[in-house]
């Protein structure tokens, strides 16, 4: 007899999302220039205010507004100068 499968569903808490709107565009970043390096404002939540700095994967324009799982982590500069993906 086929045995049922039991789904084990995995319980994700609900977490708390911050927005945060697109002030400057870096640069592209990682390994095949996938990603966005941009300088954000964080909208509200506990660092309300701040500016950071982070990788977007997808398009994004000035003033869109991203949903931050978390605000805490900032990315690293972009220290090469040639910027992979792009022409320039």
């Amino acid at each position: 007899m086929a045995r049922k499968r039991q789904d084990k569903k995995q319980t994700k808490e609900a977490k708390e999302v911050y927005p945060a709107v697109v002030e400057e565009i870096i640069g592209r970043t990682g390994f095949r220039g996938e990603l966005t390096q941009v300088r954000v404002r964080i909208m509200s939540g506990p660092n309300k205010g701040n500016v950071i700095r982070r990788n977007v994967k997808g398009p994004v324009r000035l003033k869109d507004i991203l949903m931050l799982r978390e605000t805490e982590i900032e990315a690293r500069k972009i220290t090469s100068k040639v910027t992979k993906g792009t022409y320039t």
